[in-house]
């Protein structure tokens, strides 16, 4: 039994154009951290979401969790040396966005994959190039719904893609869910693939 560990929409679509059949359940996490390297604490934060999940579930049901694959993941923009989670307010995505605008930024995405107790974390790196933007297009994008609960204030598959030029590596991560990353994990710690 495949759990994801996350409520974004954006996650739970992935696996499921990927055909993967799946449970989600979420547990409340501390997310606060004091790790500075993006890759570490994605991956901190991943293994987190899967080792809560999977305690919820012992707690609950310890034949299911002993039966459950809990995938987790947590993702983030790495610019000019600062991590950016999600934006607080229309002013902190205005200003993620700007900080964005005619420059390159990487999208870490750390992914885990918890199994009887035992979690594994790994992450994926992708360089994203992005055209200058007018000030009137950064305003309009940040006052809309998209920014709201993505890393850095932008979804690459929405609007914010026609200032996208180009992408170096994995296009699910910065989606949200670096599918190669996962699969090659998920079959580290199962003996299997995801599909």
């Amino acid at each position: 039994m495949i759990i994801l560990a996350s409520a974004s929409p954006r996650r739970k679509e992935i696996l499921s154009t990927l055909g993967v059949d799946f449970s989600v359940v979420t547990a409340d996490t501390d997310e606060s951290s004091d790790i500075s390297d993006p890759r570490a604490l994605t991956e901190e934060l991943a293994a987190r979401k899967g080792r809560a999940v999977w305690a919820k579930l012992a707690s609950e049901s310890p034949e299911t969790a002993k039966a459950s694959v809990i995938i987790s993941a947590d993702t983030v923009v790495y610019a000019d040396g600062e991590i950016l989670g999600k934006p607080r307010d229309t002013a902190h995505a205005l200003s993620m966005l700007r900080s964005l605008s005619g420059a390159s930024h990487s999208v870490i995405s750390g992914v885990a994959v918890t199994v009887d107790g035992v979690t594994k974390s790994a992450s994926c790196v992708t360089g994203v190039n992005v055209d200058p933007i007018p000030e009137d297009e950064l305003a309009a994008y940040a006052e809309s719904d998209e920014p709201r609960d993505k890393a850095g204030a932008y979804a690459i598959q929405g609007h914010f893609s026609v200032w996208i030029h180009s992408i170096e590596g994995c296009y699910f991560n910065v989606v949200g869910l670096p599918v190669n990353c996962l699969n090659k994990l998920f079959y580290e710690c199962t003996g299997e693939y995801l599909v």
